[in-house]
């Protein structure tokens, strides 16, 4: 499974990527305005020039024909945008279309299995569960991821869309998207910093210096 970081916020991808483990970068409209970032494409492409990797970036538009050409726009940033498109059937319409353009797209705000079918077959080449709503809505978000790994699998020879688990709240979240077998996880920063910490580790590392410490001073 791979770890994209889930943030707009350029600190905070400049530090997770010097940790070798983040492979790309999820961002939405909500991301950036809360970075107070007006240019989209700045930050798209500033972030190009941190993470060697995909990078989502979510169209606003919600006709399908306004979609696909903004969804041209976007994709033109960087050779690492991803196109992020919202579900729904102008989604999928400028799904199918941008597909056989060669322009990778991210099905996002997924909360069901047919969801991610229909996205699957129109092409998109990333589905993003978005586990945490569906939690906070009182089912089962990582039910969900299990269930559309074990569809994607099972047609692995037709449908080559990869599972992205969104919308992660803990470390946990990431422990159970690994076990489904989800393709990746998009986390936000903090997360990723708690799935660095254990308390046993960091008693350790103080018991390992404390010890060295009366060594090298006897």
């Amino acid at each position: 499974m791979r770890i994209f970081l889930d943030t707009a916020n350029i600190d905070e991808i400049r530090q997770a990527a010097k940790l070798g483990v983040v492979s790309g970068v999820t961002t939405n409209p909500s991301l950036v305005a809360k970075e107070k970032r007006a240019d989209m494409k700045a930050v798209i492409r500033e972030i190009s020039s941190i993470v060697d990797g995909p990078i989502s970036a979510e169209v606003l538009s919600l006709e399908p024909q306004a979609m696909i050409r903004e969804a041209r726009e976007v994709s033109s940033w960087s050779p690492n945008v991803v196109v992020k498109i919202p579900m729904s059937a102008s989604g999928l319409e400028a799904i199918s279309i941008l597909s056989k353009e060669g322009i990778r797209t991210n099905l996002t705000l997924c909360f069901s299995l047919n969801q991610a079918i229909l996205g699957a077959i129109a092409g998109a080449t990333y589905v993003s569960a978005f586990v945490g709503r569906l939690d906070d809505a009182g089912h089962d978000g990582m039910q969900l991821v299990a269930e559309i790994v074990e569809v994607f699998d099972h047609y692995k020879e037709r449908l080559k869309t990869q599972v992205v688990v969104a919308s992660i709240r803990h470390p946990l979240h990431v422990v159970a998207a690994a076990k489904a077998g989800a393709h990746i996880a998009t986390v936000p920063y903090n997360v990723l910093m708690q799935m660095v910490k254990h308390p046993l580790t960091d008693i350790g590392i103080s018991r390992f210096a404390e010890d060295w410490q009366r060594i090298s001073k006897a």
